[in-house]
């Protein structure tokens, strides 16, 4: 499935709300909900023994419908967004990491294979 199809089928299983305000305040929100449950998981996994890999994996569908939704609310093509991503990104890659010229990273991870 591309993204667009993904984009047409989240809109599919949304609410139709009346008030357009409450609306993106419902997805922003949930997308701050679904990020909190994917860090409960990770800490649940990593810290506390306790395999939450499946958690973590639906918790980022879960997100990912919330920013979904959002692209629909303001019109845009998520594939656009993505792109738009990488090309800044990209900007910033100087071969040993992604740099920024306003802020000092330090400790950069130098090999993004890694797990």
């Amino acid at each position: 499935m591309d993204l667009k199809e993904y984009q047409e089928l989240c809109k599919k299983t949304a609410k139709k709300f009346e008030n357009p305000t409450e609306e993106v305040m419902c997805y922003g929100l949930g997308i701050a909900g679904e990020a909190g449950d994917v860090a409960g998981c990770i800490k649940k996994t990593f810290a506390h023994s306790g395999d939450q890999k499946q958690g973590i994996r639906e918790n980022l569908g879960d997100t990912m419908w919330y920013i979904a939704m959002i692209c629909e609310y303001f019109g845009w093509d998520l594939n656009e967004i993505l792109q738009e991503n990488i090309d800044k990104l990209q900007k910033r890659f100087q071969g040993k990491g992604f740099v920024s010229d306003h802020i000092s990273r330090q400790n950069k991870r130098e090999d993004w294979g890694e797990k």
